[in-house]
């Protein structure tokens, strides 16, 4: 988890317990690994929200994205997108779908569905928290992405999971970075 705050300092809206139970509570199979990971940011939740929701941009704040082009739809659920990774990754490429899109909630689920990765059948889902700050002003987003993959044979459970949680802790940082930058101003 990358927050680790006492929880008496934070209030969170009473629905993110049942969001997190529905979205963040897989039923894993034998081979399979996931985890979940919470980014709190010091930005309210619309902007952070229309940064992480557009699909066709994921390069505007994954930084092991080179680039991202729409290969099927407009962006919207069912799209499909093509991922190009940095080089010095374990990847060049990902084809990905979005699964789910909800403005209201403020819950995505993509899946990756080919490349040349060890990432099979990796699903993942965000969820968008408003923050209830004590009367500290307010305008924090928490931020919790989950996901599930398959073990790839020859690698371990741990390995896969340290693997996908690297790649998502970056990000989130990565989106926190980005989001209060712009907050600012």
């Amino acid at each position: 988890m990358l927050y680790n705050r006492p929880s008496n300092e934070l209030q969170l809206h009473p629905k993110t317990e049942a969001m997190r139970h529905r979205y963040h509570t897989p039923n894993l199979l034998s081979n399979q690994c996931g985890s979940s990971l919470v980014q709190i940011i010091d930005a309210p939740l619309p902007l952070v929200w229309s940064i992480i929701r557009r699909f066709d941009n994921p390069q505007a704040y994954k930084q092991f994205v080179k680039s991202c082009k729409l290969s099927a739809g407009n962006g919207g659920i069912g799209s499909i997108r093509e991922v190009m990774v940095m080089s010095g990754l374990p990847a060049a490429s990902s084809t990905e779908r979005l699964d789910e899109l909800d403005d209201e909630r403020h819950v995505m689920m993509i899946s990756i569905i080919g490349g040349d990765h060890k990432l099979v059948n990796y699903r993942s889902t965000a969820t968008l928290h408003e923050i209830i700050d004590g009367g500290n002003g307010g305008g924090k987003t928490m931020v919790v992405e989950s996901y599930v993959v398959d073990v790839p044979a020859g690698n371990s459970k741990e390995d896969t999971c340290c693997f996908a949680n690297m790649i998502i802790a970056c990000n989130l940082r990565s989106l926190a970075r980005v989001t209060e930058k712009m907050a600012k101003f």
